[in-house]
């Protein structure tokens, strides 16, 4: 079953409200928000983010009361623990860090070579992943294997100048363009699967010894892959 996340600790007010802000019923999922004495006064030079998140809190006497709106969907069991349902946007937990999907499709976006980008959070059987799918601009080649590896090199060194290591995608697949539903938006669960040819990999080198054998084939079966070579990087591949 799904373990819930617990109950308030003291001086902490926790709230399940609805889209309209009415606390719901036990048993109805909705966002949570939390209030109370060891709540923060904002984000640190982020005046909309604060004014977005740090809401005034309508059960409370004291002008200057907030809540804050987590984005975390959960609803309470008749025990008063609350169980987590999901997210109401695209964050998402990879390795044990919470992360902003937005973030890296700004960072992407930003880059000369590249026109679109969506970033996702699939299930690699051994873990979560991110996979950055990318449109690049008209003038960068990416259909010949060498030169979507080299395009790959160059993202992944860009992204790690400007965001935590965990936040730089596994695998980037390239499109000619995103696909979008009938009414123009993006269609998410019509984006492909990455393949072994998304992966960034070294020049293949083969095991030159049993013990590099043996490590090879782990490694193949731990990231559900068909080859790996020496000189292969555990985390660029999964």
């Amino acid at each position: 079953g799904i373990v819930p996340i617990g109950r308030g600790i003291s001086n902490t007010q926790l709230y399940v409200l609805s889209s309209t802000g009415t606390p719901v019923p036990v048993g109805v999922i909705g966002e949570l928000y939390i209030g109370g004495a060891g709540l923060a006064r904002g984000y640190l030079n982020r005046a909309e983010l604060t004014a977005e998140k740090f809401v005034a809190n309508p059960f409370s006497d004291d002008p200057d009361s907030r809540l804050y709106r987590t984005g975390d969907l959960v609803r309470y069991l008749p025990d008063g623990n609350l169980e987590f349902m999901g997210r109401t946007d695209h964050q998402v937990k990879v390795r044990g860090f919470r992360i902003e999907l937005g973030e890296i499709e700004a960072a992407l976006t930003s880059l000369a070579d590249v026109r679109e980008a969506v970033v996702t959070a699939q299930d690699s059987g051994t873990g979560q992943r991110l996979v950055g799918y990318v449109v690049p601009t008209p003038a960068v080649p990416c259909e010949a294997e060498d030169a979507r590896q080299a395009l790959m090199t160059d993202l992944r060194a860009a992204l790690q100048q400007r965001l935590p290591d965990y936040m730089v995608p596994s695998l980037f697949v390239f499109l000619e363009s995103l696909p979008l539903t009938s009414n123009g938006k993006l269609d998410r669960r019509a984006l492909p699967v990455p393949g072994d040819e998304d992966v960034q990999r070294a020049e293949y080198v083969a095991p030159r010894d049993d013990t590099e054998a043996r490590l090879c084939a782990i490694w193949q079966e731990v990231l559900k892959l068909e080859q790996v070579g020496v000189y292969d990087n555990f985390f660029e591949l999964g």
